[in-house]
């Protein structure tokens, strides 16, 4: 709807007012190339003026090449940016007559529905405005995708689902007026501390749980809460999108190296870290999970002040005090160990308030539900109360009463077991395919135990990207986290394409 306030001044008359106002939207590409304009008739009456004023302002812009028309259908936007001088106009005015001539049946064709693009080519086609404005085409999709944390469709309980949807909005209309609270609604963080008790042995208040909308939510209080003077640390390798989230913070990030163990606590007192990200449960990229005694050590770390050796003054000073140290514990996909009992977290054996703990149900549900949570310690959800408890939660209360009700009545936890089910047998269908495969004798699987993906190392006689562009040609996307090294995410890939995508990947590395 195009709205503009048009005035009687002396020496500048409206439809020369109304032609600039279009320009300059034009030019500014606040109208789209190819969308449509208003009628005459439709914008006259909106904007209180005459159809001549409109008719005149459309004609001079028509005649500028800012515009163009379809006989009986109306006025579109040119797109300005691609020829210069507005020698457009002709060429557009020729391509509409010839698209005309060969399609005459297109001559009531929705306007609101449908436009003409010029490709590349200099071809005429007609595409809809949705997939023009709303992006229909700008994710490609690949036969399989092997970096891709997305969840498989299949596996998604989309009727249990919809069922307590209709329930909520059936009983609980003045719930789903009022605003939750700051940290989430009640009844979801109860729903989560009564889950984590019970399946993940950690004993928690619904108090200390803060929900958010995703990792990037929760990290934007986290560094509010903990400060933008303390120096963070990630994982290298790592999940790369909080290094890059706390760059975009405004805080001191570190890369801290990995051994086969995970984090080494002296590479954070050498590196002086105060908060420290990592994935103990089960380390993403590399499939790590850390065993008891790195654990230990990592506690031992955060308890402990840090001292310094000045070799130019030789004297030792302090570096980092224990109150200002932190270990936020990424538990993202701990629900999907696939064989043993599942790994004790940090947090439950914490006993001085040193880890913070952090989860998803973008793994476990859908990567579309963007619901995670954080459980504070004591203090800091103090010090959230007194400071932050006036921010509102970015999670609305039907997607929290909807999730709340899910986990209340056990359809989580069954949802969980299909899902467990559902993703061994991919992974050993994955690993026997492959291991019966042309690869199979120069190949290795590793750290397939736990999580929704593993580390597949290839001795290729080629170089990884040539190995990847392949890849991609055969329609299956791969990444490499290291030399010959490639993570396989399987979370995505519906069983039935798994055979197919390995015979292609094969193929590839020969």
């Amino acid at each position: 709807m195009l709205s503009y306030t048009l005035e009687e001044i002396k020496g500048w008359p409206l439809y020369e007012q109304l032609y600039q106002h279009i320009k300059e939207d034009i030019m500014e590409h606040r109208l789209y190339p190819d969308s449509p304009l208003p009628s005459k008739r439709s914008l006259a009456k909106q904007l209180n003026i005459s159809i001549t004023t409109v008719e005149n302002a459309y004609n001079q812009l028509l005649s500028e090449g800012y515009i163009y028309s379809f006989p009986r259908e109306g006025f579109y936007v040119s797109d300005v940016s691609q020829t210069p001088g507005m020698a457009i106009r002709e060429e557009n005015l020729a391509k509409q007559a010839e698209y005309k001539r060969i399609h005459p049946d297109n001559s009531k064709r929705s306007s609101a529905t449908k436009t003409l693009v010029i490709d590349n080519k200099g071809m005429i086609q007609e595409k809809s405005f949705k997939d023009m404005y709303l992006g229909a085409d700008d994710h490609k999709e690949f036969f399989a995708d092997f970096t891709s944390n997305a969840t498989d469709p299949n596996t998604f309980p989309f009727s249990t689902w919809a069922k307590i949807n209709r329930e909520i909005l059936s009983t609980e209309q003045l719930k789903l007026m009022t605003n939750s609270p700051s940290k989430g609604l009640v009844e979801l963080r109860f729903a989560i501390a009564e889950y984590l008790r019970e399946f993940r042995g950690i004993d928690t208040f619904p108090d200390n749980i803060v929900v958010g909308a995703g990792t990037e939510t929760l990290y934007s209080i986290l560094i509010q809460l903990l400060g933008y003077d303390k120096v963070y640390g990630t994982e290298d390798p790592g999940y790369e999108k909080i290094a890059k989230l706390l760059e975009v913070s405004n805080v001191k990030n570190v890369k801290v190296p990995l051994d086969h163990d995970g984090i080494v606590p002296r590479d954070l007192r050498y590196k002086g870290v105060n908060v420290i990200h990592c994935t103990p449960s089960h380390h993403f990229p590399t499939g790590i999970t850390t065993p008891i005694g790195r654990r230990q050590e990592l506690l031992k770390w955060a308890n402990e002040d840090d001292y310094h050796f000045d070799k130019k003054r030789q004297s030792v000073f302090l570096k980092t005090i224990a109150s200002d140290k932190y270990i936020i514990e990424d538990d993202y996909d701990s629900e999907f160990r696939l064989s043993g009992l599942p790994i004790p977290s940090l947090f439950s054996i914490d006993n001085n308030e040193k880890v913070i703990y952090m989860n998803t149900f973008t793994k476990s549900l859908a990567s579309t539900i963007r619901i995670s949570y954080m459980i504070l310690p004591d203090h800091l959800r103090d010090k959230y109360n007194e400071t932050l408890s006036f921010c509102s939660c970015p999670v609305s209360t039907f997607e929290q009463l909807t999730l709340a009700r899910f986990i209340e009545r056990r359809f989580y936890e069954k949802h969980i077991n299909r899902m467990r089910n559902s993703s061994r047998k991919k992974r050993d269908l994955l690993m026997k395919s492959i291991k019966n495969s042309v690869i199979g004798n120069f190949s290795e699987i590793r750290e397939e135990q736990s999580g929704l993906h593993f580390i597949l190392d290839i001795a290729l006689g080629i170089s990884d990207e040539t190995f990847i562009k392949r890849c991609l040609d055969k329609d299956i996307k791969i990444k490499a986290i290291s030399r010959n090294n490639f993570m396989i995410n399987y979370s995505s890939i519906p069983l039935d394409r798994i055979e197919e995508a390995v015979r292609r990947l094969a193929e590839c590395a020969l």
